[in-house]
């Protein structure tokens, strides 16, 4: 019994040590290499294959040139500040679209339930590249979304909203509206209905039933959807890369670019290393939720 309890353990702390602890330390070895003209495209200040003598040597000589030169250029800085308002923004956008849609469910017919789930997850049995081109065809000067204005007579002339900001936040709120959805559904699913009934018995209109007892007790279904949403979107490449313009500026490009443009491997593990450091704390911050989540639930 003892055995398999360690064992169940044991996996996601091997998946972990595998999956992140062990390409977390290659990268930071990269981010303290220097760059060099050669493949791989840098040379490394640590060599295992010297015994302790390498690593003394490594210790004595060790710098953080690449991190100190991430201060130097306010490029990086400037797309760090910009991930996190992009990130931000689009949480909130996201949680004003989801919550509703999360509130109609739940409030739903049993029977509808189920056909309303899947249409929640339905776009994840699409790619997600086709999904983002699909946002070109609509959001781009000819796309449908002009052709269905200028149709209809609201604007005479087409909108520029593709290659631009406007665009990466449409995206982003499309891309992960059923990561905010689904946690604030199942919270409000497992409301008890009689609160609500109490609450209009001792005088609260439906309005006030809703901010004085569902608000409060969804909280812990939007804080999750906030993290899962925010997390992703801090360090999204894909989105801003196709929707965006060179004027958008997100830690992910900057990162690809350094890696495949510049092959300045050690400055880009430096920005990866930071990004990581970043995104520990709305981590830590989500992890702490759900576990007083699950303690109130025990």
């Amino acid at each position: 019994m003892r055995f398999t309890r360690h064992l169940l353990v044991a996996i996601p702390y091997g998946w972990l040590l595998v999956l992140f602890l062990v390409p977390f330390l290659i990268v930071l070895k990269i981010s303290l290499s220097d760059t060099a003209i050669a493949i791989p495209p840098y040379t490394p200040t640590l060599d295992l294959s010297g015994g302790w003598a390498a690593v003394r040597d490594f210790f004595s000589q060790l710098d953080f040139e690449n991190f100190v030169f991430l201060t130097d250029d306010d490029l990086y800085w400037k797309a760090y500040l910009s991930s996190l308002q992009i990130a931000f923004f689009s949480t909130i956008f996201t949680l004003l679209v989801g919550f509703p849609i999360a509130y109609g469910m739940a409030n739903a017919p049993d029977e509808w339930r189920p056909a309303l789930m899947m249409l929640v997850i339905l776009p994840f049995w699409t790619s997600f590249l086709i999904r983002v081109y699909a946002w070109i065809g609509i959001l781009s000067t000819e796309g449908f979304l002009n052709q269905f204005l200028i149709g209809i007579g609201l604007i005479s002339e087409p909108l520029t909203i593709l290659n631009t900001d406007i665009a990466v936040y449409i995206g982003i709120v499309y891309t992960y509206l059923p990561f905010m959805i689904l946690p604030i559904y199942a919270t409000l699913e497992r409301m008890d209905v009689s609160l609500l009934e109490a609450a209009e018995d001792l005088g609260c209109s439906r309005r006030q039933a809703f901010w004085y007892v569902t608000a409060p007790l969804s909280r812990p279904g939007v804080i999750a959807g906030c993290f899962l949403v925010f997390i992703p979107a801090l360090g999204e490449f894909v989105i801003p890369s196709l929707l965006g313009g060179s004027g958008t500026l997100m830690i992910g490009k900057v990162l690809w670019e350094e890696f495949f443009s510049n092959r300045d491997w050690p400055v880009a593990s430096a920005v990866a290393i930071i990004l990581l450091l970043i995104l520990i704390i709305p981590i830590i911050l989500f992890q702490r939720n759900q576990q007083a989540q699950r303690e109130a639930d025990g």
